[in-house]
């Protein structure tokens, strides 16, 4: 199993700053915008770790005004 770490990760929602921390595995652009529309309440948790995650898109996730998402190791 993968060393887990923790995450920083900042985005806008409507213009609106928010941050949240996150531990994960591993973490890449297309995960801190899964994590970002999580925490905004648009993306979606499995409710058993074994089930697939729909994960939204930055396209997907900008037009529902999640926007300029960063992240670093917290």
């Amino acid at each position: 199993m993968a060393q887990e770490q923790h995450y920083r990760i900042d985005y806008l929602l409507d213009g609106v700053y928010k941050t949240f921390y996150i531990r994960a595995a591993k973490m890449d652009n297309a995960e801190a915008w899964h994590w970002a529309t999580v925490d905004a309440g648009f993306g979606q948790l499995p409710k058993y770790r074994s089930d697939p995650t729909p994960k939204l898109t930055r396209p997907k996730a900008e037009r529902l005004g999640v926007t300029n998402v960063e992240w670093s190791r917290a």
